[in-house]
């Protein structure tokens, strides 16, 4: 909110409302806004804590804010990286050939566990291989944005995203009027249009999507059933499908109906107990067969994992050059593989200093923070690392950017960082905003919520101050209003299931 010489003109009005808004009465709205994720089913989970394992995500009340001109540099950049990592993706299940120039090692591709064999040689409908990213980016000074991770295989917290704007608006009615805050309340309706346009050629003029979920155990059930339900289509599980002929059918009160397009919520592994884990029970028997026959369209496809590897994330800069032609427009953060041998030394030197974190990790599980570390953890990682090297990366402690956050003891500064969707179908489309992950215990770097972090609204501001209300923050207000209503009434036809829907990190 501050810059060196004062406050930051796009959070003027913030400040001023800050300054004259009772404590009292954030305390009331922050109870307020608890309460109506309570009624609506905003919950996540989290398991082998004992207890109740589903939780509520903390939402903070005041919204982080980027300028229109901060958001544009950036969503250039995150453009030009999707693009970069779906033309990877063609390739290594293809001719491989940024493996043969030398320019990704062969063994970091082909031996890891994200990659699938069973994806070499089919090019998905439309050859795009992960159509819903979400880029997670961090910001360490006034033009400096970084690249911390790529999420390419089941991106969630977006209904994250669409919630916190509706829970602003109905606190504060206000406050969201005197700002020119760009809509995000399209974002179900261009996901559903990007799903249509990479169905199979052989679809019907309207495709049939379905939205495929692993049930109400996962814990982001509560965001398949929301998507779904704003996109207007149906949610399945793995029974409600099945394979004949290579089609694949939805079984329908009025007969089977085929499926053009599964937005696929479960991981590989799972998908298919025919051509994965035939141990799998939340898979369709079946469905890589309707996949390679190319009479269905899965997104994000089997396989994506690879190009979100941790220890694949250093390359990402180098695709963007090789696909591309281009220089990157976001930075990655360093990153040191602890199986080369040379960074490897300079981590096990330096482990108060980085951030060391599993390659295959992911909801802030397997880190180690090491200026916050205690000597028995470094030196257990240290043991960890000189075990299986390969497991390990390593990055520096980066001065992330802050945002005012309201706390027990008041309004403080907390660590932030900034999840944005990117769709890849025809084109590539992004929804002004995303998700801004909060670190609410004071000093931790870690947002995510299965380890204790929040979420905030992003404002993307049209203009660099406040100004008159924007037409498309009203008739978001109306038509999210109208979302919500539908939410909480599909909340209620899930009777006591309503309480267990969740939503994951």
């Amino acid at each position: 909110m501050r810059a060196e010489d004062g406050v930051r003109a796009a959070y003027a009005e913030i400040e001023r409302w800050l300054r004259d808004t009772p404590r009292e009465q954030l305390d009331a709205k922050r109870r307020e806004a608890e309460l109506l994720f309570r009624r609506i089913g905003i919950t996540f989970a989290v398991y082998g804590e004992g207890g109740d394992p589903e939780r509520l995500i903390p939402f903070d009340l005041i919204p982080r804010i980027i300028t229109r001109s901060e958001w544009d540099r950036m969503a250039a950049g995150l453009r030009q990286r999707v693009r970069a990592l779906n033309a990877f993706l063609a390739d290594v299940y293809g001719g491989q050939e940024i493996i043969r120039a030398g320019r990704i090692p062969a063994a970091l591709v082909l031996e890891n566990e994200g990659y699938r064999a069973e994806m070499v040689g089919l090019k998905p409908p439309g050859g795009v291989y992960t159509h819903v990213s979400g880029i997670d980016m961090v910001r360490t000074g006034p033009d400096e944005f970084y690249v911390l991770e790529d999420n390419c295989r089941t991106p969630s917290g977006v209904s994250y995203m669409l919630e916190n704007r509706e829970a602003m608006l109905r606190l504060f009615p206000r406050l969201c009027a005197r700002h020119r805050v760009a809509p995000v309340s399209r974002y179900p309706e261009e996901l559903l249009e990007t799903l249509k346009a990479v169905a199979p050629p052989k679809a019907a003029a309207d495709p049939c999507v379905v939205l495929l979920t692993p049930g109400p155990y996962n814990s982001a059930y509560y965001e398949h059933c929301f998507l779904a339900d704003e996109m207007g289509i149906e949610v399945v599980e793995g029974a409600d499908l099945c394979v004949e002929n290579d089609v694949v059918h939805m079984r329908t009160t009025a007969g089977p109906r085929r499926v053009d397009v599964i937005y696929r919520r479960i991981d590989d592994e799972f998908l298919d107990p025919k051509a994965f884990r035939p141990d799998s029970l939340v898979g369709v028997p079946g469905l890589m067969s309707a996949y390679r026959a190319g009479n269905v369209a899965l997104a994000n496809a089997p396989g994506a994992g690879i190009a979100d590897d941790k220890a694949v994330y250093p390359y990402v800069p180098e695709m963007i050059r090789f696909y591309l032609g281009e220089e990157p427009l976001l930075a990655n953060v360093p990153t040191y593989l602890c199986d080369r041998e040379e960074d490897r030394r300079y981590v096990l030197s330096n482990l108060d200093k980085l951030v060391v974190k599993l390659a295959k990790g992911s909801g802030g599980y397997g880190m180690m923070i090491g200026p916050h570390a205690t000597r028995d953890l470094r030196e257990e990682f240290r043991a960890r690392i000189l075990a299986r090297p390969g497991d390990y990366i390593a990055q520096p402690t980066l001065a992330l950017s802050t945002c005012p956050t309201v706390v027990e003891q008041g309004i403080a500064p907390r660590h932030v960082d900034l999840r944005p969707f990117i769709l890849s179908g025809k084109e590539i489309r992004i929804v002004p905003g995303g998700l801004t992950r909060v670190a609410i215990r004071e000093g931790s770097l870690v947002v995510n919520s299965s380890q204790g972090g929040g979420t905030k609204d992003t404002w993307i501001l049209e203009d660099e101050g406040p100004g008159a209300p924007a037409e498309g923050m009203q008739s978001q207000g109306q038509s999210q209003g109208q979302s919500q209503g539908q939410s909480q009434s599909q909340s209620q036809s899930f009777g006591s299931q309503s309480q267990s829907q969740s939503m994951g990190g």
